[in-house]
């Protein structure tokens, strides 16, 4: 089983919108155990424990709410992880579809949604979904919560993307942290801009309007609170957008950075431009070229 890493929020969609990304992807086998137990064998330096790996904790929670038996996942690591490209929540995605197809349940894509969304607990300290329905579902999702629903859209054929990843090293609660900056009173105006840009979103991806799109990552919420926390984003998003990027803004909670582009015809120039940003504040960075990608699917070939 095979799942794509993905991006969230993107702008104003805090813990609402996410994107699959086909840049990267996790694959897992699930196999029977012919015991009640959760056994992990992973690369990546992920966490065989299946108590606080996000696969075994999907997997078991299947397991206790079905009665399954036990299973044996083994991960190939493709994502990366701590860097805003939804690494636990691909996992978690590809262990929920993998389990439902193995033991033929029949779930539903939310019923999925919520069991993958199980293991954020794993990485984030608590339950988001919009990165797990995003590697489930594939494509653009909103996601609704209490309860909980997920949309699935298509984004527009044209849309291309940069993920650019710095080479800083992240401390394990980066997405804590993360979370933690985001401020608890937020002004009524700042509230308003979001929800007028988070609208315009939707509405572009739903007419094809990459510009559209691109102008709608305005945050005037998460981003201002969390720049900071990335070097040179300032020059990044500037540079990027100098260089024919439709609009740039913060990967999920960061620290990567992703620009929307209408078309990949100027996608050498973006990464040039996204890799000059980090530099200028002398930090290396690597970057992902990629398009929308579908959801968690199974493959034939084991990596």
């Amino acid at each position: 089983m095979e799942a794509p890493a993905s991006t969230a929020n993107l702008g104003a969609g805090f813990d609402v919108f996410g994107m699959a990304l086909d840049g990267r992807h996790d694959t897992i086998r699930v196999e029977e155990s012919g015991s009640h137990s959760i056994t992990i064998t992973a690369d990546g330096g992920v966490p065989s424990d299946p108590g606080r790996n996000t696969a075994g904790i999907v997997a078991g929670a299947m397991r206790d709410d079905f009665g399954t038996g036990g299973v044996h996942i083994t991960i190939r690591k493709g994502v990366p992880a701590g860097y805003g490209m939804g690494s636990s929540a691909a996992s978690a995605a590809a262990a929920a579809v993998a389990c439902n197809e193995l033991f033929g349940l029949g779930l539903d894509r939310t019923t999925l949604v919520r069991y993958a969304g199980y293991g954020e607990r794993a990485s984030a300290g608590a339950i988001h979904y919009d990165n797990v329905a995003a590697s489930v579902c594939g494509g653009f999702v909103i996601v609704r919560t209490d309860p909980l629903g997920v949309t699935a859209l298509r984004p527009p054929e044209g849309l291309a993307l940069c993920v650019a990843v710095p080479d800083t090293k992240v401390p394990e609660s980066k997405t804590q942290v993360s979370r933690g900056a985001v401020p608890k009173s937020i002004p009524l105006g700042s509230v308003t801009a979001n929800v007028a840009s988070a609208a315009s979103m939707v509405a572009g991806v739903m007419d094809g309007d990459i510009g559209l799109m691109g102008e709608s990552v305005r945050d005037m919420i998460a981003e201002p609170a969390r720049m900071g926390m990335i070097p040179g984003y300032g020059d990044i998003k500037r540079l990027a957008v100098e260089a024919g990027a439709a609009g740039v803004t913060i990967s999920g909670a960061g620290p990567s950075v992703i620009a929307l582009m209408d078309g990949d015809s100027r996608t050498g120039e973006v990464q040039a431009a996204m890799r000059e940003g980090f530099a200028r504040a002398g930090v290396g960075c690597t970057t992902i070229p990629c398009r929308p990608a579908e959801g968690a699917r199974t493959v034939e070939e084991w990596p």
